[in-house]
């Protein structure tokens, strides 16, 4: 119970000793910054005040270069014998410079009377004797003009005027500028003063932070540095793969844990080591043989995708030559008067169908590349099942069977025209080919909210179950074994009819409600969007 009970405690042994050491260099620091940001706050106080000290002295000298000036302008204007009016007027625009300065040096005097009251009722009454020296000047001023401007004064007369002003001016302007200099003189004294303070306090606190320093990092720092070391070594020892150590757990604070803990890590990957490495050895067993599987299959693969292309450039090849031959003889027999045309004719024409056929297997091989050229249109519906039936005609008549088509909704389609024409017409003749002895095949729509589906129904001996998962694939053909045809055009009106964001699917065996004869019969539906208003 005891042993349970002291265990938080010295598991936070370390946590203390950290926290009372940052709360001694904190404490520290904070009563250092403080007392260091006052001493700055009075000497920055006290350098404002003298600053303004010796603004009020270059306003003194400003205004002792203005009397002078005054002087001047009096003393030129008595000699010269120029009467009052013109005295005046020479005079004030220099009175009114001396008017601002005299302003001015009252507001200075104001605040170096609110300013003075830190540094005791002495200089304060000081500064109380500026703001009445300046009254006497400006009062010597006003009489001295005041003289100046009387026409009936003689010139000794206003002689006397300025010579009076003349001495009785500079003495109080002296006492001005002394008491301002005085006054400069305590306010730096002051700061010589609190220099030296705040340099004590300094060194007596960095007197105390080395010794806090000193005894935080050989107390409690160097002692801790010793231990993460050894827990560094046996990191790096881990991290070697070498698993067999032991740290000493004698201390049970948090370093003590993390020894501990090690140690049993230590454990535990070696004896995940030794399973590792048989897992290792059983991956590799497997790696080897799937190689083997997958490079056997990439040859496969590669092998059958040479025999397709292959296929497409043969077949191309094989087929252009003698087609251009039969088209050309077709138009030479049309040309000649004597021959048979309509026999030429059908001649050409069936070779144009043969050139389309070829056309399309190019257009499946080069899906791969996504080449697929759609120019959509509104086509009305009932025009292009028309159309369809109407190129198809040839075709069942040759193969001695019926079309029926029925009912037309009145809507339209936004599609390729050309490429849905060629589809329904593949779909057929796959029907024509397929089920040739049922006799008959039925083309059929219905109009939903948003789609349009065409159905085109034989009624041939249908498609196998199992042979429907792969009837879209390219190369893929339905029915019996003997069924000729290059087995693309289910593959070619899948891809034209997603492409215009369709569907396409077969049924098969069809059902009775649906069938259109007593064979098995197939349903090819065609699902596209029709034209929005």
């Amino acid at each position: 119970m005891n042993i349970s009970a002291d265990k938080p405690k010295r598991h936070s042994l370390l946590k203390t000793r950290l926290g009372l050491g940052a709360v001694v260099l904190g404490s520290g620091t904070l009563l250092t910054a403080a007392i260091l940001y006052l001493g700055m706050q009075m000497v920055a106080s006290r350098l404002e005040t003298a600053l303004a000290s010796e603004m009020r002295m270059a306003r003194y000298a400003t205004l002792s270069t203005q009397i002078a000036t005054f002087l001047v302008i009096a003393t030129e204007s008595v000699q010269t014998g120029q009467t009052a009016a013109i005295r005046i007027d020479r005079l004030a625009p220099i009175q009114g410079q001396i008017g601002d300065t005299f302003g001015k040096l009252h507001a200075d005097v104001a605040d170096a009377v609110t300013a003075a009251q830190g540094f005791g009722i002495d200089e304060q009454s000081r500064y109380g004797t500026q703001s009445l020296g300046l009254a006497r000047m400006e009062a010597l001023l006003g009489n001295t003009l005041d003289g100046l401007a009387n026409p009936e004064a003689d010139q000794a007369r206003l002689r006397a005027h300025i010579d009076s002003f003349a001495s009785g001016f500079d003495p109080l302007l002296s006492q001005a500028v002394n008491t301002e200099i005085l006054f400069r003189n305590t306010i730096l004294s002051g700061i010589e003063e609190t220099r030296l303070t705040l340099t004590w306090i300094a060194l007596g606190f960095a007197a105390f932070a080395i010794l806090s320093t000193i005894w935080f990092y050989f107390w409690l720092i160097r002692p801790q540095f010793e231990r993460l070391d050894r827990l560094r070594g046996a990191a790096l020892q881990i991290g070697q793969a070498e698993f067999s150590l032991e740290l000493p757990t004698t201390q049970r604070d948090e370093i003590g844990q993390l020894y501990s803990e090690t140690n049993r890590m230590a454990a535990a990957l070696k004896q995940r080591q030794s399973e590792v490495e048989a897992e290792w050895a059983r991956l590799n067993e497997t790696i080897a043989r799937r190689t083997k599987e997958l490079s056997a299959a990439n040859k496969t693969l590669s092998k059958i995708d040479e025999n397709r292309r292959r296929f497409f450039a043969d077949i191309s090849h094989e087929l252009r030559t003698p087609l251009t031959v039969i088209m050309m003889e077709s138009q030479i027999g049309q040309q000649d008067k004597q021959s048979a045309p309509e026999a030429l004719q059908a001649i050409e024409t069936s070779a144009i169908k043969l050139n389309q056929r070829i056309d399309d297997l190019l257009r499946v091989a080069r899906s791969e590349n996504g080449e697929l050229a759609l120019e959509p249109q509104p086509v009305k519906l009932a025009d292009l099942l028309n159309t369809v039936a109407r190129d198809i005609q040839p075709d069942i008549d040759s193969a001695n069977m019926t079309l029926t088509i029925g009912p037309i909704p009145d809507c339209e389609l936004n599609c390729d025209p050309n490429w849905i024409r060629q589809v329904l017409l593949s779909l057929i003749r796959n029907a024509i080919r397929h089920a040739r002895d049922g006799k008959t095949v039925a083309m059929t729509t219905k109009l939903t909210a948003d789609t349009i589906e065409i159905s085109i129904v034989d009624n041939g001996p249908g498609v196998p179950v199992d042979a429907q998962g792969d009837i879209f694939g390219r190369f893929v053909q339905g029915g019996s074994a003997n069924s000729q045809g290059f087995g693309v055009g289910l593959a070619l009106a899948r891809w034209v009819i997603e492409a215009h964001r369709g569907a396409i699917s077969l049924t098969s065996p069809v059902p009775k409600d649906q069938a259109i004869g007593l064979s098995n019969g197939t349903n090819v539906c065609i699902r596209l969007p029709v034209a929005q208003a």
